[in-house]
């Protein structure tokens, strides 16, 4: 059966990101068949030099393959 999971975090947290994603692949046993992501921009960040410590927002879809329907 083929399912996905949603995961969403913050740019400035993409270390703890992955190691949620990485931790929850582990432990479910699913195959991966693909991971995808979007990363936007807060409302209101400015465009200019400093724009690059405004956090925004990520999303990482991750399409599997599992025996069980996930809950």
């Amino acid at each position: 059966m083929q399912q996905v999971k949603i995961f969403k975090g913050v740019d400035s947290d993409l270390p703890e990101l992955e190691r949620q994603i990485n931790r929850w692949i582990r432990k479910s046993g699913v195959r991966v068949l693909s991971i995808s992501g979007n990363l936007s921009s807060q409302p209101g960040a400015s465009s200019g030099p400093m724009s690059s410590f405004a956090a925004g927002d990520v999303l990482v879809i991750v399409h599997v393959e599992t025996e069980q329907p996930m809950g």
